[in-house]
């Protein structure tokens, strides 16, 4: 089964082309991991399947449905955004910017409670509820967000059916918290939540993505499990950096070694 299908699409919502002939397909439960250079499309990807503008040519596909003509709500329980920089001024709690998650659901409050309970335990963010959201330290900041858009499609048994697009979401994270994330998008991709993402950390990508996707001006020039696509001429004509790729210790990714 596929759940999101894209065929051949282009992209120029403000004149210059920003993707082109992109195609892909994901599977519940599968995470992609989106990399390239500063300014290789990969955000663009990300705001195109969040719906912040659409493609000027073939097609996206959700659960076998054109992306545009799903009704907002039910698209936005199933599928959930997290941007590079999420801007929130008001003082709100943390448990109220959580809950906030909840908003295209009417499960009723004492079930989004509990909702939010398991999703600040799984960001480390329980500790935090009561605090002001503007008094936050930018990773605490960052996780919040991340429990916010968790809360959206939260399901603690089948999360299928369900999309969660994350934009460069380690940035301010200590090593911990990575690492944490990591533990976070595997329990999900698990329940059959699918997963894309944007990582500059190449080794983080290899850790928690079942497949990479490579973008190079907008277009996708490298596809595949993180071994084949991680290679030291990848990096040397995309990156224009030499780097050692060898088994990782734990066996489970290649290791990429800046030289």
């Amino acid at each position: 089964m596929t759940l999101l299908q894209l065929q051949s699409v282009d992209a120029a919502p403000w004149g210059d082309p920003v993707l082109t002939d992109i195609s892909l397909g994901l599977a519940p439960g599968e995470v992609m991991g989106l990399i390239g250079t500063n300014g290789a499309g990969k955000s663009s990807l990300l705001r195109l399947l969040a719906g912040d503008f659409a493609a000027t040519s073939g097609s996206v596909l959700f659960a076998g449905r054109a992306l545009e003509s799903w009704p907002r709500q039910q698209l936005a329980q199933q599928r959930a955004f997290l941007p590079q920089l999420s801007l929130l001024n008001f003082p709100y709690t943390v448990e109220e910017v959580v809950l906030l998650g909840r908003t295209p659901h009417s499960t009723g409050l004492r079930a989004d409670q509990d909702i939010v309970r398991q999703v600040l335990r799984a960001t480390d963010t329980l500790s935090l509820r009561n605090r002001l959201y503007t008094q936050l330290s930018g990773g605490e900041r960052q996780r919040v967000q991340l429990a916010r858009v968790l809360a959206q499609l939260w399901h603690p048994d089948d999360m299928r059916g369900t999309l969660l697009l994350l934009d460069e979401p380690t940035a301010a994270l200590d090593l911990a918290h990575q690492q944490q994330l990591a533990a976070t998008i595997a329990g999900i991709a698990a329940r059959g939540c699918a997963v894309i993402l944007v990582v500059h950390d190449v080794n983080l990508a290899a850790s928690v993505s079942h497949r990479l996707l490579v973008l190079d001006r907008g277009q996708a020039v490298a596809s595949g499990s993180p071994d084949t696509v991680l290679t030291p001429a990848l990096f040397r004509e995309l990156f224009h950096a030499e780097v050692l790729v060898q088994p990782h210790p734990n066996g489970r990714q290649p290791l990429v070694i800046g030289l």
